[in-house]
């Protein structure tokens, strides 16, 4: 036998068969159960985490509402003069902050002043009318019948309440036209910043027609659009977070009311009188939104608030009662 030949019979075993070949099978089939089993167990891990946190957070939104529909909104103050003429003064700029009573504009005042002073005259020329024909009245009253008749001392004495209505009627002129002298200037009824500044020095002032506007400092508020299915557990007093789109700080407020109507299309009236009503009908129903107003109650420093900021408002959680 040949040394090749020794070397193979060594090799094989009495079957002829080699162990690791024996071997390779049962190690393949546990290499295969084992990322199998690694595999179910993960999925049914992550499964179950997921619907944990799912559950979490449907019971977080339910409990405590919010929406990125919000506006930030304020009173805004529509200042029309009573009375017509060119504009003399004008000590306010645009976006300027102003106090309630400081002067905003002035319109000239001469003729309103020319109108008082003839008023005062009126009254005075009335004055002295009423009172003589009072005193002619009197006096006719005093008389006889045989120096004056019965008709004469009518005629006299409906003179002098003739006399007296006209003065009443100068007195109430005079008034009017102190009142239009005192409209040519016009004060901030509010604390706010004047606001979209159009009229300029020179311009004439018509009555009625807006001057100057001015935000409401004190009045501002978040309308919070709300789904339906939230309002429910929303409540007058429930404390608010109302996080700006412009800035990091929060502002803290709460519900001051809940709106009782939102417009509703299938409601309006066709020509006839009749609702006209949609026909089109969905399986899947949006909820409407309803407003709910938001009371801001501290205003962080540094925070500019303005009209028509988009805001996200949250109901924060009651917090709980400490016992008794």
């Amino acid at each position: 036998m040949s040394q090749v030949d020794a070397t193979a019979t060594r090799d094989q075993p009495g079957d002829g068969r080699n162990p690791q070949a024996l071997r390779a099978p049962v190690a393949a089939g546990f290499s295969k159960r084992r990322p199998r089993f690694l595999s179910i167990f993960v999925t049914v891990v992550a499964t179950g985490a997921a619907a944990i946190l799912g559950w979490l957070a449907w019971d977080l939104y339910m409990g405590t509402p919010w929406t990125r529909d919000g506006t930030v909104r304020a009173y805004v103050v529509a200042m029309a003069p009573d009375v017509a003429g060119h504009i003399v003064e004008l000590p306010v700029a645009d976006n300027q902050l102003v106090h309630k009573g400081d002067l905003l504009m002035v319109i000239d005042p001469t003729n309103y002043r020319i109108a008082v002073s003839l008023a005062e005259a009126a009254v005075q020329q009335a004055q002295a009318n009423a009172e003589n024909a009072q005193r002619e009245a009197k006096r006719r009253a005093e008389l006889t019948t045989l120096s004056v008749t019965a008709e004469e001392k009518q005629t006299y004495e409906s003179n002098a309440l003739a006399a007296q209505a006209r003065y009443q009627e100068t007195v109430a002129n005079l008034h009017l036209a102190q009142a239009n002298l005192e409209r040519t200037e016009i004060h901030s009824p509010v604390n706010g910043w004047v606001t979209n500044l159009s009229a300029r020095l020179g311009d004439y002032a018509t009555i009625g027609q807006r001057q100057i506007s001015l935000v409401d400092a004190d009045s501002f508020w978040v309308d919070g659009y709300f789904e339906e299915t939230n309002v429910g557990s929303i409540h007058e007093g429930d404390a608010a977070s109302i996080k700006l789109i412009g800035y990091r700080q929060i502002l803290r407020g709460h519900v001051e009311s809940i709106s009782r109507g939102i417009n509703v299309p299938n409601a309006q009236p066709n020509g006839q009188g009749l609702a006209a009503v949609n026909p089109i009908f969905t399986w899947v129903r949006l909820a409407q939104r309803i407003p709910v107003r938001i009371r801001i109650d501290r205003v962080p420093e540094g925070v500019a608030l303005a009209v028509g900021m988009t805001a996200t408002a949250q109901i924060d959680p009651p917090r709980p009662r400490a016992p008794k």
